[in-house]
């Protein structure tokens, strides 16, 4: 006689991974979360959300893409945890919103609890951090469709607005002010032209050092993307914000003009940031061209505001005084449209 077991799928070890994980899930718990782990759902209560006027629940869906090959090959699987939560979250704070809770899928070719402890407890920092609670998950054995030591993540992420302070960008106008906020690295998108760059046509390894680092390309090429919830939630409160685009897959020329009005453009001016090394390198290999490495590499921005001229100083000093993040003045709105690198 056979069982599941002999076809590939270990219950087993999907029961000592949920053991393992839960003591990472319980430390993101906030008020709302309904429930406890294990339930068949996840449930999160509103009743503190009932002094906004039109409470309204916007929602995310992402990934983390082919960096988990990365992650898979240096096997370090903490940090696309991180990763898949800033994926999602980041996008529900461009509208104004604050994540309330994230779930998560990882399917595999083979659950080895230990690895899976490893990326929930990436997923739980990344929650933490954005004050967001993990309410539910689905772990997946898969054999066959996987290859050997292969998985993949998916996250998904609601956040809560007053439906009348949701940004949209309509009111933006020409000559309103362009923010950037540093990027920690390539964050999660542009990994299959950078694998390609760096370990074939620039001809190095994971394992080579990061020049004018002390960390390996491999462990470069794993920063964590940056969570921007915390300056982002503490800018909306206190400064009127136009506009906000996260810089994804379609980097700074694509995603800018997402939000920007009919016939409005924006001017970027290059070289008002610092870029991190892991960037500078694709740069000075001088392998790609310009226009392709803004479109499809954040190039060192990973957030962008769009706020008028006359607040645009004081919103600079208030990031780079009161939070982690380092911000500048990037560029302006122009009539016409797309992105103009100057």
């Amino acid at each position: 006689m056979i069982n599941y077991k002999d076809s590939g799928v270990d219950i087993d070890s999907g029961n000592k991974a949920v053991e393992l994980i839960k003591e990472h899930v319980k430390k993101t718990f906030i008020n709302g979360v309904v429930g406890d782990i294990g339930l068949f759902s996840g449930g999160f209560s509103l009743e503190e959300f009932k002094y906004m006027k039109s409470p309204t629940l916007l929602a995310s869906t992402d990934g983390v893409g082919t960096k988990l090959l990365i992650a898979q090959k240096m096997d370090i699987h903490d940090s696309v945890g991180i990763d898949l939560v800033a994926m999602c979250v980041n996008d529900l704070i461009c509208q104004g919103a604050k994540p309330l809770f994230f779930l998560d899928y990882i399917g595999a070719d083979k659950i080895i609890p230990e690895r899976i402890e490893e990326i929930v407890k990436g997923i739980s920092k990344g929650c933490i951090e954005s004050n967001c609670a993990i309410i539910g998950g689905e772990t997946a054995e898969l054999p066959g469709m996987y290859s050997k030591d292969e998985y993949d993540l998916a996250g998904f992420s609601v956040g809560i607005v007053d439906k009348e302070k949701i940004i949209t960008g309509e009111n933006i106008q020409e000559n309103n002010v362009v923010i950037g906020l540093e990027s920690s690295g390539f964050h999660s998108n542009g990994y299959s032209l950078a694998r390609r760059l760096y370990l074939e046509e620039m001809n190095t390894s994971l394992e080579d050092n990061m020049p004018n680092t002390d960390i390996s390309i491999g462990e470069a090429l794993l920063t964590p993307t940056k969570l921007y919830v915390k300056t982002i939630l503490s800018l909306i409160e206190k400064f009127e914000i136009l506009g906000i685009a996260n810089i994804t897959g379609g980097g700074i020329i694509e995603n800018i003009p997402r939000i920007l009005p009919n016939g409005l453009g924006v001017e970027i001016k290059k070289g008002t940031w610092n870029k991190p090394q892991v960037i500078k390198e694709i740069e000075f290999a001088n392998l790609v061209e310009e226009k392709e490495l803004y479109r499809t590499f954040n190039m060192g921005i990973g957030m962008t505001l769009i706020v008028k001229d006359e607040s645009a100083k004081e919103i600079i000093d208030f990031i780079n005084e009161n939070t982690d993040d380092r911000a500048y003045i990037i560029g302006k709105v122009i009539k016409g449209e797309g992105v103009t690198l100057l």
